[in-house]
């Protein structure tokens, strides 16, 4: 089927859904831009309901699995595509998919394993850059609390696929699930700028841990740090913090190969 119109109620949709954290809350869809993403999308089992795209974009290899998967297919014009674009060098594929179900429980993280937990990130060039980092170093999970929308168009570039396919849960009450994580014995560690706190090269995550990394601006708030181990990364340079997303690769880094 071909959509010829910019006004197109399909095409407005998806518009307000690259745009608006409120409509993807509202609908529980979301938006996804790139051939990448929306092939990652289709061999991740997510729902896509309508895949937009171009007749040049539909000559890729990887554009036949997106086609089956998708309920809906429309070819647009380039000028629609140049509309639903987020991107300056867009591929022309474009998707709209139902948001899937969180895949990680407490039990989950008690069973074993080491998980991160992101508190209050607010960029969502961090946000998707740290999932991405832990889903290629081993990870297995990650708690978000107070975070920036993990289906911002640019958290889920940034992920590269990873937050499509790393398991996740959400908590409005990050020290309420430490408290619970820690009484059932799970390591429960807090990522701080602060030379006294234990150097993570020495730390033991054990059987199961969890590491919190803060917010950019303010690190972890003072109640979640109250319940964890403090731990830092030793600076020998002037410079006092690293960005949120290289402080969390380089602690994601040592606990892996710590445990």
């Amino acid at each position: 089927m071909v959509i010829e119109s910019k006004n197109n109620e399909k095409i407005k949709q998806a518009v307000q859904l690259a745009a608006s954290s409120k409509e993807r809350k509202q609908t529980g869809l979301f938006f996804l831009e790139g051939l990448r993403l929306c092939h990652d999308a289709a061999l991740s089992g997510i729902r896509i309901i309508n895949l937009f795209y171009t007749a040049d974009a539909a000559q890729h290899s990887r554009f036949e699995l997106i086609t089956q998967k998708a309920e809906s297919s429309y070819e647009i014009r380039q000028d629609i595509a140049s509309r639903l674009a987020q991107t300056q060098s867009s591929q022309g594929v474009f998707c709209v998919c139902e948001k899937p179900g969180m895949k990680l429980t407490e039990d989950d993280i008690v069973s074993g394993g080491c998980f991160i937990a992101l508190e209050n990130i607010q960029d969502p060039a961090n946000l998707g850059a740290v999932c991405r980092t832990a889903e290629a170093l081993g990870i297995k999970g990650a708690v978000l609390s107070g975070c920036c929308d993990i289906y911002n168009p640019k958290s889920q570039r940034a992920a590269m696929g990873s937050l499509l396919r790393l398991p996740l849960l959400i908590t409005d009450d990050l020290p309420g699930l430490l408290s619970r994580l820690k009484k059932k014995g799970t390591g429960v560690f807090a990522a701080v700028p602060d030379a006294a706190a234990q150097d993570i090269r020495t730390v033991e995550f054990g059987f199961s841990s969890i590491t919190v990394i803060g917010n950019e601006a303010n690190g972890v708030t003072r109640e979640t740090a109250n319940i964890c181990l403090p731990v830092t990364i030793p600076m020998k340079g002037r410079a006092e913090s690293l960005n949120a997303s290289a402080a969390a690769a380089v602690i994601m880094w040592e606990i892996i190969r710590r445990t």
